[in-house]
């Protein structure tokens, strides 16, 4: 009796690690992956509704305004200081400085 009651035991205790991974599986993407794919949806709707005029900030942490888009080549003129102007590509231009509200503590 003792070994049939051990046996049973047995054979249920191995699901005991798949839930495990299963649940630690689930908690990962839902505080971590789901949140980085929909900042990532924020940055890309914000690249592709890119104005001239924008204040911005790229990946490189280079603060300026968008001077001009040209869509075929993705690359976007950004005047950092008067009459000094860079290009840069698109997909590095993350943040809209007015909203967040890091250029007007800037030029203060």
């Amino acid at each position: 009796m003792t070994t049939v009651f051990l046996a049973a035991q047995g054979a249920g205790g191995g699901m005991m690690p798949l839930l495990m991974m299963v649940a630690v599986f689930a908690i990962m993407w839902f505080f971590m992956i789901r949140p980085q794919q929909k900042r990532q949806k924020e940055i890309r709707k914000f690249q592709n509704e890119l104005k001239e005029g924008t204040n911005i900030v790229t990946g490189g942490g280079v603060y300026g305004v968008v001077k001009r888009i040209d869509l075929t080549t993705n690359i976007v003129e950004v005047e950092i200081a008067r009459g000094v102007v860079i290009r840069v590509d698109k997909g590095y231009v993350f943040a809209d400085v007015t909203a967040s509200g890091a250029m007007s503590s800037q030029a203060k």
